[in-house]
Parts: structure tokens; C-alpha cells; sequence
């Protein structure tokens, strides 16, 4: 398949195969928005379900206190729900 001939999907995918990546890193790469990066990853997490490979989502952590437990791992958070810090660190996505 010609590389214009993919679907933003399958390049988010292949990206993510290739190496672990933020939403930011991925919109830059892919050129989107970092909430369309989310928005498609949980596609691309349901096109992997039955095959040998699956998403892998490190949550998203606050940088002052370390919190990381967020409710929804694919999430891009604006604020840190414990401290109120708006200094987060973005979700990390692979697929393996």
C-alpha cells in the first residue's frame, strides 16, 4: 500500500509500532491535534483487540506531586485532580 493511500489510522498505528510516543509528539508527526491523536488511538485500540499486539497506554502524571492515577489513561488532563497542578506530563502510547 502507497503511503498516501493509508488512513490516518493505520499511519497512527504504524507510528506507534515503531516507537512509544505522547499525543503531542504523534499530532506533530501525523499533523493533527493532540485530541485527535486520543480520539483516534481508541480506534486503533479496538483494531488491535484479537491480533497478537495491543495498545499500551503509560497515564498521564502530574510533574509536582506524581500523581498517575487517572480513571481514563487515554485522556489529556488539564489540571492534576490532587494538587491542581497544571503541569502534566502527557500519556506515553505503543502498540506491542
Amino acid at each position: 500500500m502507497r503511503e498516501a493511500d493509508e488512513t490516518t489510522r493505520q499511519k497512527l498505528a504504524d507510528a506507534l509500532r515503531a516507537e512509544p510516543a505522547t499525543p503531542s509528539e504523534l499530532a506533530t508527526q501525523l499533523d493533527l491535534t493532540p485530541h485527535s491523536i486520543v480520539r483516534h488511538a481508541e480506534h486503533v485500540s479496538r483494531s488491535v483487540e484479537g491480533t497478537d499486539e495491543q495498545l499500551l497506554v503509560a497515564p498521564p502524571t502530574c510533574r509536582d506531586c506524581g500523581f498517575d492515577d487517572y480513571d481514563d489513561l487515554l485522556n489529556l488532563p488539564s489540571r492534576c485532580p490532587d494538587c491542581k497542578s497544571e503541569s502534566i506530563d502527557e500519556p506515553t502510547l505503543t502498540i506491542e
